[in-house]
């Protein structure tokens, strides 16, 4: 993911060094991208003209690397999840105040140009409330995922989402699962998460399709909403029953309106870069805070947990 990172910046930013406990995969990444190999973090961090860095670094990296980065006066982005537990998250948040440094999180999703549209959307007319949602992100087996199973690798993508979907915070998790192929980790989840307005939702992903689906389906008081990440298109469908003939339910007469939106497809991860950046330069939150990886990096334990226990878990609040 680190590659991706710096393909973008070195597009919209300026990209001045890239670091790598591997020296040979430093080089190769900055020779591609025209900029400066490091391997030595304190080295790469001390630069002056070094303004802000990109952590995407296996999980139980990701808190070291970032106290460093903050307490050298930079601003950080640090891929999901953003740490390995709520403590370092909460430890991470303080000290970004404290310094006044912008913290985002890399949960790609809620930059997806369908998610705002769809976001957009629920509550209108025609389209109404949300009553319940359901996501599905299943796939197969990633060989670069070695640290964590599939509920922090998948599920705390649509864990985020649907929280910003319906506007509220997750109060209770109860997951099925367990592991299949993986001998460490679980490699299919069942996830199922209350929020604080009553919504009710449910995650499903796993490492064991053979085939790739990003999809969430939302009920709304008048219609069925679909969104689809991958082709970053939204259908709305509702239904009217016309002339019912009672004696016949085999043939239901029914309207249908369907209407599906297909937006311009945009890279997720320049818009989460760029959102990045603007929120620096011009001194605002970016979309997805540091309290925010924390919530779902909260919820995602919780989730784990219940699987092992295997009983419903009370989400309660871990901001500092």
């Amino acid at each position: 993911m680190g590659q991706n990172h710096a393909r973008v910046l070195a597009d919209i930013s300026n990209l001045i060094g890239v670091a790598d406990t591997s020296k040979e995969n430093a080089e190769k990444i900055a020779e591609r991208f025209n900029t400066t190999a490091y391997t030595d973090i304190e080295a790469f961090l001390k630069m002056d003209e070094l303004e802000a860095v990109s952590i995407a670094t296996p999980t139980v990296t990701h808190y070291e690397l970032a106290k460093i980065a903050l307490n050298h006066g930079k601003h950080v982005i640090v891929e999901k999840p953003m740490c390995a537990t709520i403590e370092e998250g909460q430890e991470l948040i303080k000290l970004a105040r404290e310094k006044g440094l912008t913290l985002a999180v890399g949960l790609i999703e809620r930059h997806n140009p369908v998610v705002k549209f769809t976001k957009d959307l629920l509550g209108t007319d025609g389209v109404g409330n949300v009553i319940n949602l359901s996501s599905r992100r299943v796939s197969s087996y990633p060989a670069r995922i070695r640290d964590v199973g599939v509920i922090f690798d998948l599920g705390i993508h649509d864990m985020d989402t649907l929280r910003y979907l319906v506007g509220a915070e997750v109060v209770s998790v109860y997951s099925l699962g367990g592991k299949s192929v993986n001998p460490d980790f679980e490699d299919h989840a069942y996830i199922l998460v209350g929020f604080d307005n009553g919504i009710t939702g449910a995650i499903e992903v796993n490492w064991l399709t053979p085939m790739k689906v990003r999809k969430v389906d939302i009920t709304c008081s008048e219609s069925f909403v679909e969104m689809d990440y991958a082709a970053q298109s939204t259908q709305i469908s509702s239904s009217k029953f016309m002339d019912l003939d009672t004696a016949n339910f085999y043939r239901i007469p029914q309207k249908y309106d369907i209407r599906r939106m297909v937006l311009r497809p945009e890279e997720p991860l320049k818009n989460e870069l760029d959102d990045f950046l603007c929120a620096i330069e011009e001194d605002k939150p970016p979309l997805v805070t540091g309290e925010d990886g924390l919530m779902v990096l909260n919820v995602a334990n919780c989730a784990v947990l219940s699987l092992k226990e295997g009983r419903r878990i009370e989400v309660t609040s871990c901001l500092p």
